[in-house]
């Protein structure tokens, strides 16, 4: 068991790991902030006009946003000094965990809809924004630490 979480850290100690996830929850944080803010602001304020449903346009630019904060962030901050790919590949892969991670928020909420026949506004927030966001934070830190921002 300690040979295991000695590969798991790579060379870190355990503090160092600790500050490490501090700061990638930190940036999630942060991330959650641009991309909730700037869709409410988009969506609402009446500041700008979008084609179409409003909605989902603000929240694609929205979604977009908080990806480049959160790769900049990440690259910049939680991971500094720990990836020797290209901008444009890290880049690239980072994209792609993503998508990963909504995947599995999409995932927790079909499942409690179509399967477990849950379909009230807040059994979808549980599923999409409880467990959806736990499962695909905690793949994307997995994915971030041993794919993307690695040597």
């Amino acid at each position: 068991m300690k040979r295991l979480i000695e590969r798991l850290l790579r060379g870190q100690t355990y503090r160092e790991w600790l500050v490490e996830f501090t700061q990638f929850l930190t940036v999630g944080l942060g991330s959650y902030v641009v991309d909730v803010g700037l869709f409410n602001l988009l969506a609402y304020s009446g500041i700008v006009t979008f084609p179409g449903d409003a909605p989902m346009v603000a929240k694609t630019i929205s979604v977009s946003v908080s990806i480049i904060f959160s790769w900049a962030m990440n690259r910049l901050w939680t991971f500094r000094n720990k990836s020797d790919k290209s901008k444009g590949r890290e880049f690239v892969l980072f994209i792609l965990v993503n998508v990963g991670g909504l995947l599995l928020a999409l995932g927790s909420l079909g499942v409690s809809r179509f399967v477990l026949g849950f379909d009230s506004q807040l059994a979808d927030n549980i599923a999409a924004n409880v467990v959806g966001l736990v499962l695909g934070t905690a793949f994307r830190y997995v994915c971030y630490r041993y794919i993307v921002f690695t040597k």
